[in-house]
C-alpha cells in the first residue's frame, strides 16, 4: 500500500519554525494499530490521517474524516495538525471550497482560507481555577520555585495551565526546563495529559505567551500548539477583556497565533503553514 505523506511546519510563514506535523492521505481507512504506527515512525508530535467522505476526492470533496495521533496515544484534539492537513488539502490538492469541514473526536472543525492565512473553527475550553495544593508536586516540577500567580484546569482537554506572576518576564518562560521524569513520577492519575504554562505579554506586541508541555503522551514539549489556545483563549480573554488577542509560544522554534473568540462558545485561531516535504509511505 502507498499512501502519500506530507511534513509541515504549521503557524509560520517560514520554513523550519513553528510545529512540524506529518499528514496522511487515506483512501481507505486502516486498523487503528496501523495508524499508531505510523505516528511512532514520523515520531512528530501529531500525525494526521485525513479520510475521504461520500467518496469525493480530496479536490472537490468538501467534508473528511480527520484523526490525529501522537508517538504514543491518539490524541482528541490537535489544532496544528488540523492547520497542516487544510494546508495540505487546500494546497496540494487545491481543493475547490472555500471552507472544508473536518469531522473529529471534538466534532466538526471548519477551515476556511484568509488571504495567506488559515483560519480553524475550535471550540473554546475555558479553564477552572484547580487547588493548587493537590498538585503542588507538579507545579514545582514544572516551574521550580518562579511565583504562581493562577492555576486552571481544563477537564475537556485534561490540560493544566499554570500562570506565572507578572513579575516574571519572558526571559524566564523561554529559559525554564520543566523536570519531565518528575511529572510523569507526580502525576499517573491520567487527569493531566499535557502542561501549559503561561505569562501575560507585553504593553505592546503580543497579549500573552506560553510554552506546552506533554511527556504523558510521549511529547516532552510541543512546540506550538493550537488546542492549548483554547484554554489559554478562554482564560486570557477574560483577564486581558478582549476577544482578539495576539498570541506567541515560546519553544525554541516558535510560532504565532491570531485568535478571536466569537459568539456561542468557538474560537477562531488563525495561522499560516509551510509544506516542506512531500513523498510517499509504503507498507
Amino acid at each position: 500500500m502507498e499512501i502519500p505523506i506530507f511534513t509541515v511546519d504549521a503557524f509560520t510563514s517560514v520554513p523550519f519554525k513553528g510545529n512540524p506535523a506529518a499528514v496522511c492521505l487515506i483512501e481507505n481507512e486502516l486498523q487503528d494499530e496501523v495508524y499508531q504506527s505510523i505516528a511512532a515512525e514520523m515520531n512528530l508530535s501529531e500525525t494526521a490521517f485525513i479520510t475521504r467522505r461520500n467518496s469525493m476526492d480530496f479536490s472537490s470533496g468538501a467534508r473528511f474524516g480527520l484523526r490525529w495521533f501522537s508517538p504514543q496515544t491518539e490524541v482528541p484534539l490537535c489544532g496544528h495538525a488540523t492547520l497542516a492537513s487544510a494546508a495540505v488539502v487546500f494546497t496540494i490538492k487545491n481543493n475547490v471550497n472555500p471552507v472544508v469541514v473536518f469531522e473529529t473526536m471534538s466534532g466538526e472543525l471548519y477551515v476556511r482560507q484568509y488571504g495567506e492565512s488559515l483560519v480553524m473553527d475550535f471550540p473554546l475550553n475555558k479553564p477552572k481555577p484547580q487547588d493548587q495544593h493537590e498538585v503542588k508536586d507538579v507545579l514545582r516540577a514544572a516551574v521550580g520555585d518562579l511565583p504562581i500567580q493562577d492555576v486552571c484546569y481544563s477537564e475537556t482537554t485534561k490540560k493544566l495551565m499554570i500562570r506565572l506572576a507578572d513579575t516574571c518576564d519572558r526571559g524566564k518562560l523561554v529559559s525554564l526546563k520543566p523536570e519531565v521524569e518528575a511529572l510523569l513520577r507526580h502525576e499517573t492519575t491520567g487527569k493531566i495529559k499535557s502542561l501549559i504554562i503561561t505569562l501575560k505579554g507585553a504593553q505592546t506586541g503580543h497579549d500573552f505567551y506560553s510554552r506546552v508541555f506533554a511527556p504523558w503522551v510521549g511529547v516532552p514539549e510541543d512546540p506550538v500548539t493550537g488546542s492549548a489556545h483554547t484554554v489559554l483563549a478562554g482564560y486570557w480573554s477574560e483577564k486581558l477583556g478582549k476577544k482578539k488577542m495576539l498570541a506567541y509560544q515560546c519553544s525554541s522554534r516558535g510560532g504565532e497565533l491570531e485568535l478571536e473568540i466569537r459568539d456561542g462558545g468557538r474560537l477562531d485561531i488563525s495561522g499560516r503553514a509551510q509544506i516542506i516535504l512531500q513523498g510517499t509511505l509504503k507498507i
